[in-house]
């Protein structure tokens, strides 16, 4: 009995492990600091600024993703997103992703969960009013992530997009719908990194070899008939979205659409650089190069820089 004080002291008093802890954490920040990701903001994960922008309604997304287009008339598949791909959360998601910031991933996750609530009664509209064997109340939606290459898989050594696709199907079944993740699809072939900094040609190429992955298809999933929901970090030009529909469609699978955390924005008007007149008294840029012609019929000329002109002193034979 003398000493049950002395072993509960250590529980309510700030003893010397509490001390030891503190130190611990202090040295933790010294060796590894901790940053926000959006702003660089010491000793935060993510500030509260930053934050917000995952905090948004997620909006449709799909008519600035050229590749989702099948030019035929179809609809593109319906793509919702958070927020753009730019400013501070380009940075959160670059850093959670490649750089092993996966202390980000409840709160990507998290985002992910209030995404699914979001488009829920979206979802339910779109299977209940179908036709077919996926119009079975008993059904469930599969929540598919879009996969990563091998390598890509072996660098980070996970799958971030299928922890986004766990919480959206919570949030689904939060909201009414049932909903399980099924990460049904792989890349086949030996793929380099992913596809930061592709365009949208290369990309696609890259992409030819989605399917259903062999340890799903022994599962016999996805089965003929089965809905499907993608989920993908970014949304850049639809090409990964595009090839995992195609590889879904061919196992008999039915795409209700997606969602990503954000979606690159559109290139604005005016990007490009402007004609300009030049005066007689100023002389062609060094080492002009032929640009082609006008709106006006006149020959356009320009220099490495990529700024281009118009020259009126030699009209339609400038930068011959």
């Amino acid at each position: 009995m003398r000493h049950r004080p002395q072993q509960s002291e250590p529980a309510h008093l700030p003893g010397p492990l509490a001390a030891a802890r503190g130190w611990g954490r202090a040295l933790a920040r010294l060796v590894v600091p901790v940053e926000c990701p959006g702003c660089g903001a010491q000793d935060v994960t993510l500030c509260s600024t930053c934050a917000q922008a995952l905090e948004r309604a997620p909006a449709r997304r799909e008519a600035d993703a050229p590749r989702l287009d099948r030019m035929d008339g179809t609809p593109p598949l319906p793509v919702w997103a958070l927020a753009p791909y730019a400013g501070p959360l380009r940075g959160v998601v670059v850093a959670w992703k490649d750089r092993g910031r996966h202390d980000l991933s409840t709160v990507l996750q998290g985002a992910a969960y209030r995404a699914g609530r979001a488009v829920a009664p979206w979802v339910r509209d779109a299977v209940w009013q179908a036709d077919g064997p996926w119009a079975r109340a008993s059904a469930h939606v599969l929540v598919v992530p879009a996969p990563s290459s091998a390598a890509a898989r072996r660098a980070r050594g996970s799958e971030p997009v299928q922890g986004l696709a766990r919480a959206l199907a919570r949030g689904l079944v939060d909201a009414g719908v049932p909903a399980v993740a099924a990460p049904v699809l792989a890349q086949r072939g030996r793929q380099g990194r992913d596809q930061v900094g592709l365009g949208s040609r290369s990309r696609g190429a890259r992409l030819q070899g989605v399917r259903v992955a062999r340890r799903a298809a022994r599962r016999g999933l996805p089965r003929p008939g089965s809905v499907c929901l993608l989920v993908d970090d970014v949304l850049t030009t639809g090409a990964t979205l595009a090839a995992c529909e195609r590889a879904l469609e061919d196992a008999g699978a039915r795409v209700l659409g997606a969602v990503a955390l954000a979606a690159t924005p559109p290139p604005r008007r005016g990007d490009a650089p402007p004609e300009v007149h030049l005066p007689k008294m100023l002389p062609l840029p060094t080492g002009r190069v032929n640009l082609g012609t006008s709106r006006h019929g006149e020959r356009l000329v320009g220099d490495p820089c990529g700024h281009r002109a118009i020259d009126p002193r030699q009209g339609p034979r400038a930068g011959r």
